[in-house]
């Protein structure tokens, strides 16, 4: 009998190589013609769903003309509009949810040590969804993997320099964010990218901090952050999937929490070991660095839930008996809309139009804006809370 032969490193990179093009050649089909993506178009009922209006509103203020009246589609059988013109409807008609003068931006951090839990699909819909809200986002990808600069419609390792990351706030070549920020296809989201090169962060922060005792490496993030948090309403940050020096960071620049949680046993015990080394090193830090750490909120959200998953319901107890008010009163179904519009590099706040069951889709689609609904809550309270303390 032979044996297997023995796999090398000069095989690994091939297969890597073979990775890397296979990715390129499905990003170029998923967007083709054009390697960038485009946002979505809106109907009247979207718009007037946005809006939190009757379609008769729409319909009279389009006659006013002082909004934007949309355009006839290619067929001339509805009316559409785009992107920009229902951020603005929205901006017009929301106004309660706008930020108050004197309050800057919240910072959400998304983390679980554990992949596979929709992380970032659930930082992008998050962010997507805000911003269908009038809400200026930032997105932050601080994952070295890349994912949410991919749901981006930007390939990490081929359109990313490491200037459009986090890693020279890292190196301390720069102390701002700033000069990283890029617009995206979808209005009212900027983003900061990520790349395989941040995986150096993780050496370079606490070879600065052996060098440089009084240098504080958990607070890089949290001052590069400090020059635009008045030009955005939220912040949201992607963070990798273990307890890393960038997702210290991550965490420690953050004003809120959102754990999303799948509800089966291997990712509930995961997310103990998530909670016991996270307040592990928050309580040296606090101790050793005398730092006084607050967040405004942490939420725990049910993801990935599978209806057909009988096991799930005795998760869900454990979930509540641990997380109590924490755990969020929505759950994101694990639906045949979300698998395919992941397996497009989208969300389904990407979908113009759903082609297959739509009440499938809208089950999806009303999970999430549930949750940014609730968030926009939190958010909201945070902003009120930094005018009481005269942030």
């Amino acid at each position: 009998m032979k044996l297997p032969e023995k796999i090398t490193i000069s095989d690994i990179v091939d297969q890597a190589e073979r990775a890397t093009h296979m990715v390129n050649q499905i990003r170029s089909r998923m967007l083709a013609p054009n390697t960038v993506k485009a946002a979505p178009v809106f109907s009247i009922t979207q718009l007037a769903a946005l809006c939190g209006i009757d379609k008769g509103q729409v319909t009279y203020r389009i006659s006013k003309g002082d909004l934007p009246g949309g355009h006839l589609n290619d067929k001339g059988t509805r009316r559409e509009f785009t992107l920009v013109d229902a951020r603005l409807w929205v901006q017009h008609y929301r106004l309660v949810n706008r930020r108050p003068a004197g309050a800057r931006a919240v910072t959400l951090a998304v983390g679980n040590f554990k992949g596979g839990v929709s992380k970032t699909t659930t930082a992008m819909v998050l962010a997507q969804g805000l911003s269908l809200r009038g809400h200026r986002v930032l997105a932050i990808d601080a994952d070295p993997q890349g994912s949410l600069t991919t749901l981006f419609g930007i390939m990490p390792d081929t359109e990313v320099t490491e200037d459009q990351t986090i890693a020279p706030l890292a190196y301390g070549e720069t102390d701002t964010i700033r000069p990283a920020i890029q617009s995206t296809y979808w209005d009212g989201i900027d983003l900061v990218a990520a790349s395989s090169s941040l995986f150096s962060a993780e050496f370079v922060l606490p070879s600065r901090q052996m060098k440089d005792p009084s240098f504080q490496f958990w607070d890089v993030l949290n001052l590069g952050l400090e020059d635009v948090r008045d030009d955005y309403d939220v912040i949201i940050i992607d963070t990798p999937p273990s307890l890393s020096y960038v997702t210290i960071n991550a965490f420690m620049a953050a004003d809120g929490l959102l754990v999303p949680l799948p509800p089966n046993a291997l990712d509930f015990a995961s997310s103990a070991q998530f909670w016991s080394l996270f307040s592990d090193l928050a309580s040296n830090l606090v101790e050793n660095a005398g730092i006084a750490k607050r967040f405004d909120f942490i939420h725990v959200l049910l993801a990935r839930v599978d209806s057909s998953d009988v096991a799930s319901d005795v998760v869900r107890g454990w979930i509540a008996a641990t997380y109590g008010e924490k755990v969020l009163p929505v759950e994101i179904p694990k639906t045949a809309v979300t698998s395919s519009s992941s397996a497009e590099f989208g969300t389904v706040y990407d979908i113009s139009r759903y082609e297959g069951n739509m009440k499938t889709y809208s089950r999806a689609r009303d999970a999430y804006d549930r949750v940014a609904d609730l968030v926009e809550v939190s958010i909201r309270n945070a902003w009120l809370s930094q005018l009481s303390e005269g942030v």
